[in-house]
């Protein structure tokens, strides 16, 4: 790979943000459901009600923030992901039971590479993730 720019990304932290209109379930389903952890919230912030969720000591998470008029906001494609690397088999079955029990079926993924080693469930909003039985990047 060609390197045009030599200076690495000063950045301290890492977000992604998204909307919802259902700000409850999605926090119950991320947290509950998948296990990770509530790292910051506010409430009522210019109209938006909102939550960060991510796993414990690192710089980056999820951010869900909900309007106060807030209304259904459409999925993206079936191909839009977020994947979790779990190694272990038996807990990542735990967390698609858990899910399962609490609601969310397992669907079949757009790519069939996520079949592999991957079960994929929808969140409340139709965003879908992939609980990826590998240790992820080497």
């Amino acid at each position: 790979m060609n390197k045009t720019w030599s200076k690495s990304m000063p950045a301290v932290q890492f977000r992604v943000a998204r909307p919802t209109h259902q700000l409850q379930k999605i926090v119950e389903f991320y947290s509950v459901g998948l296990g990770l952890e509530v790292v910051g919230s506010f409430e009522n912030h210019n109209g938006y009600d909102g939550v960060m969720i991510g796993l414990p000591d690192v710089h980056y998470h999820l951010e869900f923030t909900q309007e106060v008029h807030a209304v259904s906001v459409p999925p993206p494609s079936s191909d839009n992901l977020l994947v979790f690397y779990i190694p272990d088999v038996q807990e990542r079955d735990d967390i698609v039971s858990r899910l399962v029990t609490m609601g969310y079926p397992i669907v079949e993924p757009e790519n069939p590479y996520w079949q592999q080693n991957g079960i994929t469930i929808c969140d409340p909003d139709g965003w879908r993730i992939v609980l990826q039985n590998t240790t992820g990047l080497s």
